[in-house]
């Protein structure tokens, strides 16, 4: 289904309100893809995108969902003092730092009942009745993967394509166990060496993602194997985007570096560095999405008040040269830059 696509160009899935039926629908129509994010949605909220987004296009899309991890047993207590300290200067309470399942066998059951195309998974692989399931109503299965290892377990239960992510990523990285040990969360590969590495150990169709902002990007991973280029970042200041106001000027100012860390949900994801990341990332626990319900209260205070210095301003490390245009217009462009970089290529070789 994306592989056959007029245009190899794939809008992420990008969770928290940026990923809307106006923006997905947008790139569809212009011949991309697009995918709905269904973390932190309600079943209800997903079921309502869904209907949304086929009233603005004829065209396929898809549905990400986050795959539940197992429960962290860490203390959380000194964390939650951080937390409610924070809580606090904003003028809220923080929340209470549960664990759940995103409620993903209810969304699992949804977009089969609605056949919806293709269904992409990310924080891990589902089950292999989960795929059939999903075969039996004519659905595509995506798998999120950053390693060789994660691809081996996609294909084992029968994904179909495999959106191989890489470092330089914006947002929450998809390792499916998120190693403690490591500020990532387990081996940090960019997309490149990623593609390769993946290409090498599986015989599945690769989406590419990480990085990726300019035509010229990817037309690099097209070269590299991959049928389509998954880009998040730069739709983040397209005129359909939900990106908060804040956030969209840090974008383009560009002027803050990029980190890894967990101290907005628990689990590694690359933003914008600001006072909040600094001040706790370096003691926040690997315990999603428990810290996710924690800190939600506060993130959603300074969104309100627009303060950049405690959002979770997530971006890719090329977040600089997001261009904030129609989605339809960057998609042509894309295209036609892409389109320039492969004759600048062929006169070179």
């Amino acid at each position: 289904m994306i592989a056959a696509r007029s245009i190899p160009v794939v809008v992420a899935p990008m969770a928290g309100g940026i990923s809307t039926p106006e923006l997905v629908a947008a790139v569809c129509s212009a011949g991309g893809f697009g995918f709905l994010a269904a973390g932190y949605l309600s079943e209800e909220a997903l079921a309502e995108q869904i209907a949304t987004t086929r009233s603005l296009t004829s065209e396929p899309f898809g549905v990400n969902l986050f795959v539940p991890g197992e429960r962290s047993d860490v203390d959380l207590e000194p964390y939650r003092r951080r937390v409610e300290a924070e809580a606090d200067r904003y003028g809220v309470a923080a929340g209470p730092p549960h664990w759940d399942d995103d409620q993903y066998q209810a969304k699992v059951e949804l977009v089969i009942a609605e056949r919806v195309p293709v269904v992409s998974f990310t924080f891990g692989a589902p089950e292999k009745s989960t795929v059939d399931r999903l075969h039996e109503v004519g659905a595509e299965v995506v798998v999120t993967v950053t390693t060789p290892r994660e691809a081996r377990v996609a294909a084992e239960v029968g994904a179909d394509l495999l959106c191989v992510q890489g470092m330089e990523a914006g947002g929450h990285r998809a390792v499916f166990d998120d190693d403690e040990r490591s500020a990532g969360g387990g081996p940090l590969y960019g997309l490149l060496a990623a593609l390769r590495m993946v290409q090498a150990e599986v015989d599945l169709p690769v989406v590419a993602a990480g990085g990726l902002v300019h035509g010229a990007d990817v037309a690099a991973v097209l070269a590299a194997g991959a049928v389509a280029a998954q880009l998040g970042t730069a739709f983040l200041v397209c005129d359909e985007a939900g990106t908060q106001p804040a956030q969209r000027s840090e974008i383009a100012s560009g002027q803050r570096e990029t980190g890894v860390t967990r101290a907005f949900s628990g689990r590694p994801a690359r933003g914008l560095v600001n006072r909040f990341m600094t001040e706790h990332g370096p003691e926040a626990p690997a315990a999603y999405p428990q810290l996710h319900h924690l800190t939600k209260p506060v993130r959603g205070a300074v969104g309100k008040a627009g303060d950049p210095e405690a959002m979770s301003l997530w971006a890719g490390q090329t977040y600089a040269q997001a261009r904030p245009l129609p989605a339809a217009e960057l998609v042509s462009r894309l295209v036609e830059e892409a389109r320039q970089a492969v004759e600048r290529a062929r006169g070179l070789l």
